[in-house]
């Protein structure tokens, strides 16, 4: 019998690619930065996470968006799958953040508005993510996590525009022109494979709740042991 290999198993494979080809690139290839040296090295895992979180956000927002007015399951798989996804990239947003921080700014940690606003939007998903535990049937706990996605994801554009709203230490964003090409190769290359890891994880985690809502659903098993024979 043929085998076929997963479409997963493809995505992860492929984005493991890049992560190595592009991390090394940025570490082995690209030159230090002029005024940061070598400590902006990790821009080029933290900028892909960055990235990477918002699109996710995005998609959690749009599937949450989608359950509401098709009452489809599909859709509710795709959210929790994006949900613990947008998590964990926030959590290592976060990490990453004081790691390039205390070299820079001389402290782990600062209530800057983008740090703020970021820990602010770990912490609402973070209880969206527990709401759904929390709630044993599966319609209500599809809408309600869904009403909540829509309403934390306010969150997410207040994050990006932070910087050029308030006095931010955080670094204004970048754009392609102003970026050199050596360290815009690095940059691209590990969001690409970043990307794809993360998309093939989405894959298997809304299978997986797919998976459990169809036993969470599905009718109980008669105890034929329970049931009185019939006389013939």
């Amino acid at each position: 019998m043929k085998r076929t290999i997963s479409i997963p198993i493809v995505l992860l494979l492929c984005g493991a690619a890049f992560l190595i080809a592009g991390s090394y690139y940025g570490l082995a290839v690209a030159p230090p930065e002029e005024h940061m040296g070598e400590v902006q090295r990790i821009m080029y895992v933290h900028v892909p996470t960055a990235w990477t979180s918002m699109l996710v956000l995005t998609w959690a927002f749009v599937c949450a968006t989608l359950y509401l007015f098709t009452a489809a399951w599909k859709w509710d798989h795709h959210l929790e799958a994006a949900l613990e996804c947008s998590i964990v990239l926030c959590f290592l947003l976060c990490m990453q953040g004081s790691i390039w921080a205390k070299p820079t700014w001389g402290v782990w940690w600062d209530w800057d508005p983008r740090l703020t606003t970021m820990a602010v939007l770990l912490m609402a998903f973070l209880a969206i993510s527990a709401l759904r535990h929390f709630v044993d049937e599966p319609v209500r706990r599809a809408t309600w996590s869904a009403v909540a996605t829509i309403a934390g994801y306010i969150d997410v554009p207040i994050v990006y525009f932070s910087v050029k709203w308030w006095n931010s230490l955080h670094q204004q964003q970048s754009t392609v022109s102003t970026i050199s090409r050596d360290f815009l190769i690095p940059l691209f290359v590990n969001f690409a494979g970043m990307l794809l890891v993360v998309s093939a994880l989405m894959v298997i985690r809304a299978r997986t709740a797919a998976a459990r809502l169809s036993e969470e659903i599905a009718p109980p098993l008669i105890d034929m042991t329970a049931v009185p024979e019939v006389m013939a």
